[in-house]
């Protein structure tokens, strides 16, 4: 019951990774409450893991919602 696509897929793990990268990455504390430290510095680390899970699951609960598909249908 997947509804994610292989290119969906590749960049939901490439922007998951750069996401959990970001409060961790040298120079982070331009990056406001962003920055390791900071308030927020745990919501792109839960932005990411989230997209992570939905590219390695091929499965996206909002799509759903939705009724958005981008793989193709077997």
């Amino acid at each position: 019951m997947s509804n994610v696509g292989t290119v969906d897929r590749l960049l939901r793990a490439l922007v998951g990774l750069v996401l959990i990268a970001v409060p961790f990455i040298g120079g982070a504390e331009q990056l406001g409450s962003f920055a390791y430290g900071g308030s927020l510095w745990w919501l792109p680390v839960v932005v990411g893991l989230v997209a992570i899970a939905t590219a390695a699951m091929r499965f996206c609960p909002l799509y759903r919602v939705l009724g958005i598909r981008t793989c193709r249908i077997n």
